[in-house]
C-alpha cells in the first residue's frame, strides 16, 4: 500500500492553519533548546489555558471535577498535563507521551582550561550522536548555574545576533590525510569535543617579582582562562567553583528555519522529539471537554534510557496519577492499577524518514516518507524486536478507525532494515502497566544531527491525529 503526499488534501482554511501552526512550532524549537526552557514555555502557555499546578489543588484540600485542568512539574525538566473527563478514572485515561530532551553536549563539572593560548570548556556528549557532525558549526550555551548561596543563574548565550558563539575546531584538510583514514566513529573522539570559548589574555597581567624574567614569565600563566573567568564574574557573578553545580548544555546556535524553495520543511535543532512534544500539548488545548481524562506527558532523559528522577523509568508518572486519582476519587491501589491497565497511549516519538541518498539502509515498503502523514510504528526496538513494545492488532485497528473518522492520514513504518540496528521510545515503559500503547509521531531526516529536517505537513497532520485520539479514543 503506497501513501501519497498529503499537501494537496488540505483546503484553503487548513493550509492557513498549517502555516500558522508551523510558524509557532519554529518559534518553539528556536527558543526552547533545553528541557528547562521547554517546561518554562509550556507552563506559561498552559496556565493561559486554565491549567493549575496540582500542588496548589492538593494544598487547598479541594477535589477535582470534570473539566478541571491541572499540571505537575518535576525538577523543571518534565511536565504532566491532565484534563479531567466525565468518565471514571478507574476506566482508564487517554495519554500522549513525548520527550523534550535531545542529543547535545554537556559541560563537565571541572571544564575550564587553557592550552596554547586558547580557553576551552570540556564536554561530555549526551545521547547518540555522530561526533564529527558537531565540529566547526556555531554553538550556543544554555543552562543554569546553582550557586552556594541558593541563587540560580540562567545562561543563554549565542542565540542573539549580538551574542558571541562558540565552536569546536577541526583539523585543516591540508594536514588531514591520517585523520581521513580513520573510521567515522573515530575521526572525532569524544574527548576532542571541547568548545573554544576565548583567545584574549586578561589585561594588565601581573608580572613575576623575580629580577630576571623571561618573555614567558611576563605572560601570566592561564591568562586567557583568567580573562574568561573575569568576564563570567562581571556579567554572571560566577566563580570557577560554580561549575561544580552547573547544568550547561551546548547546542547549535541560531533559529530553526523554513527549508526548500517551497518552504515545505523545517530545518532545526532538537526536533527529536520536540516535533512531537509541541503538537501533543497543543492538541490538549483543542479538546475542551473530554469523556475520558486526557493526559500529556512531556518527559526527560529519553535519549539516555529514560533514567533518573525526571525520566520515564522513575515513579514520576505513577505518582502523579495516584495524586490525580486521590483528588478525583477515594484513592486505593487497586483503583490505580485498574486505571493504568485500562488506559490508551500514543507514544509520541519520531520515526526515520526515507532518504534516497542512503536507500540501502531502508525497506522501501516499510519506511516513513516525508509529507505522507503521521507515522505509526507497531514496534521499535532492535533487530529481533529487542527492547520494543509490540502493539496488538486490535489496538492498531481501533487507531485506524478513529483516524478514518477525522480523515487523519497516517503511514505505518519501521525504523530501517532489520539487521542494521534500531532504537527505542518510552512506549514499553508504559506498556508494563498493561495499557494499550503504540508509537505515533513525525518522520525525520538527519535524526540526531545538529540540524534535523521535517515536513510541515507531517507536523500539522500529527497535531490533527493527536486531537482525534484525545477526542475519540
Amino acid at each position: 500500500m503506497e501513501n501519497k503526499s498529503i499537501w494537496n488534501k488540505y483546503n484553503a482554511t487548513q493550509l492557513k492553519e498549517l502555516d500558522k501552526f508551523s510558524k509557532e512550532y519554529i518559534d518553539f524549537i528556536s527558543e526552547c533548546k533545553t528541557e528547562r526552557e521547554c517546561v518554562d514555555r509550556i507552563v506559561n502557555d498552559i496556565e493561559k489555558e486554565g491549567y493549575v499546578d496540582i500542588n496548589k489543588v492538593i494544598k487547598s484540600g479541594k477535589k477535582l471535577k470534570a473539566g478541571d485542568k491541572v499540571y505537575s512539574v518535576k525538577m523543571n525538566k518534565s511536565i504532566i498535563m491532565m484534563n479531567v473527563g466525565t468518565d471514571k478514572l478507574e476506566d482508564g485515561v487517554n495519554i500522549l507521551g513525548a520527550h523534550i530532551d535531545s542529543p547535545r553536549l554537556d559541560v563537565k563539572a571541572n571544564p575550564l582550561y587553557e592550552d596554547s593560548g586558547l580557553a576551552y570548556l570540556d564536554t561530555h556528549y549526551y545521547g547518540g550522536i555522530k561526533k564529527y557532525q558537531w565540529v566547526t558549526i556555531p554553538l550556543a550555551i544554555h543552562g543554569v548555574v546553582a550557586k552556594k548561596d541558593g541563587t540560580t543563574v540562567i545562561i543563554n548565550l549565542g542565540e542573539e545576533d549580538e551574542d558571541p558563539v562558540f565552536f569546536i575546531s577541526d583539523l585543516l584538510i591540508h594536514l588531514s590525510q591520517e585523520q581521513l583514514e580513520k573510521k567515522a566513529a573515530k575521526v572525532i573522539e569524544g574527548e576532542a569535543l571541547d568548545i573554544i570559548i576565548g583567545n584574549k589574555p586578561i589585561a594588565n597581567a601581573e608580572k613575576t617579582s623575580s629580577k630576571k624574567t623571561t618573555k614567558e614569565d611576563k605572560d601570566e600563566k592561564d591568562a586567557v582562562k583568567k580573562s574568561v573567568l573575569d568576564i563570567l564574574k562581571k556579567y554572571y557573578d560566577i566563580e570557577e567553583e560554580d561549575f561544580l553545580s552547573a547544568e550547561l548544555e551546548i547546542v547549535p546556535a541560531g533559529r530553526a528555519r523554513e527549508a526548500g524553495f517551497d518552504r515545505s520543511m523545517v530545518l532545526g535543532y532538537g526536533q527529536d522529539d520536540r516535533v512531537c512534544a509541541f503538537p501533543s500539548y497543543k492538541a490538549m488545548f483543542r479538546v475542551k471537554k473530554v469523556k475520558r481524562t486526557a493526559v500529556c506527558i512531556l518527559t526527560d532523559k529519553e535519549e539516555i534510557g529514560s533514567v533518573g528522577a525526571t525520566g520515564m523509568q522513575s515513579q514520576l508518572f505513577e505518582n502523579v496519577m495516584a495524586e490525580l486519582l486521590n483528588l478525583c476519587d477515594n484513592y486505593s491501589e487497586i483503583k490505580l492499577k485498574r486505571m493504568l491497565a485500562n488506559s490508551n497511549m500514543l507514544s509520541s516519538d519520531v520515526s526515520s524518514a526515507f532518504d534516497p541518498s542512503y536507500s540501502s539502509s531502508f525497506d522501501k515498503k516499510n519506511v516513513a516518507y516525508l509529507s505522507r502523514g503521521l507515522v505509526l510504528c507497531k514496534f521499535t526496538g532492535a533487530r529481533g524486536k529487542s527492547g520494543s513494545n509490540d502493539a496488538n492488532a486490535e489496538y492498531l485497528g481501533k487507531i485506524r478507525s478513529i483516524f478514518a473518522k477525522d480523515d487523519v492520514q497516517f503511514q505505518l513504518a519501521e525504523l530501517g532494515k532489520v539487521d542494521l540496528g534500531g532504537g527505542g521510545t518510552i512506549a514499553y515503559m508504559l506498556a508494563k502497566y498493561g495499557m494499550n500503547v503504540i508509537d505515533c509521531g513525525v518522520a525525520v531526516l538527519n535524526m540526531h544531527a545538529p540540524y534535523e529536517a521535517t515536513s510541515k505537513a507531517d507536523i500539522y497532520e500529527t497535531y490533527r491525529g493527536y486531537i482525534s485520539f484525545i477526542k475519540n479514543m
